[in-house]
């Protein structure tokens, strides 16, 4: 099937005009993977994954993994993580990793601000002999698998309680240039973009058994306009949970899971689409497992 890949296009002559780092919607139990202060915010180290298959039924839709732990080191006022995700959009795919250094200041008996930087690289893969263009023979789509590899960043901040957080972050610090060709013009670079997340949540508890918990995310990636996700969740005994949450500009979801043993944690949601994307896909599915490890699992 012959395919005209705009967004393809679009990265090899000019910025790219949405949000460039991929989004979950179980973000509020990997918070480690917007924001690097979040490492050794519990007393244990955890390593999650996210895999999201998202608008099922269009072809080339984008698939989303990622994997990330953190924890915190002896002196409980320092921890470290790394993760590492792969973002796949038809005949693109993004990869990345980074590893990171939190401190956590304490300013009571309850409450800590925690700094974490993180550095690594990302790379843009794309597959021109998945691409079918206007042009037969088009120079820039007749190299085979072209790449780009770039240093990456990120910085946050993370204030937090048992029973409420805040947190922002900056990624992509370094603003690179994206560049598959080394005699790509200079005014054709797409530059990745500072990507700006707030994240803040609170726990509700009701008698011995159940919390309510609203979650807020806003991402912000100019030029790309502003996206919030909201979620409200209801816990068990903290061991089982079900949950819905609303994305502007995209989906409703429903969400649900459950923990066993305090050690490992199984979640699933589903994004119903809200934009006139519904008419063309079945849905988007996720799926996260955390495992905990170390440390008291409170």
């Amino acid at each position: 099937m012959k395919k005209l890949l705009i967004i393809s296009t679009i990265l090899l002559t000019t910025s790219v005009f949405g949000q460039q780092l991929p989004q979950y919607s179980q973000w509020m139990y990997n918070k480690y993977a917007f924001n690097p202060a979040f490492a050794g915010g519990n007393n244990y180290w955890e390593a999650v994954s996210n895999n999201r298959y998202q608008w099922l039924g269009i072809t080339d839709a984008p698939r989303t993994f990622t994997l990330s732990a953190q924890g915190p080191l002896k002196n409980e006022n320092m921890a470290i993580g790394g993760y590492v995700y792969t973002d796949v959009v038809g005949p693109t795919r993004r990869v990345g990793a980074q590893v990171s250094y939190t401190y956590h200041a304490k300013l009571s008996e309850t409450i800590r601000l925690a700094f974490g930087l993180g550095v690594g690289f990302n790379q843009w893969l794309l597959d021109a002999d998945k691409i079918t263009t206007y042009h037969p023979g088009d120079f820039y789509f007749s190299n085979g698998l072209l790449k780009s590899f770039n240093p990456d960043g990120k910085f946050g901040i993370y204030l937090h309680h048992p029973d409420w957080y805040f947190g922002a972050s900056i990624g992509q610090l370094f603003r690179n240039k994206v560049t598959f060709l080394s005699n790509q013009s200079l005014d054709s670079q797409s530059f990745m973009e500072d990507h700006f997340y707030f994240m803040g949540g609170y726990k509700f508890r009701i008698g011995e058994d159940w919390i309510i918990a609203p979650d807020i995310l806003m991402k912000m990636g100019w030029p790309a306009p502003v996206k919030f996700d909201f979620n409200l969740t209801g816990y068990f005994r903290e061991t089982v949970w079900l949950g819905a949450g609303y994305r502007t500009a995209d989906a409703w979801t429903v969400m649900g899971g459950f923990m066993y043993k305090k050690m490992v944690s199984i979640g699933y949601s589903y994004d119903i689409t809200h934009t006139s994307l519904k008419t063309y896909n079945s849905g988007t599915h996720e799926v996260s497992l955390s495992v905990i490890f170390g440390g008291q699992k409170k």
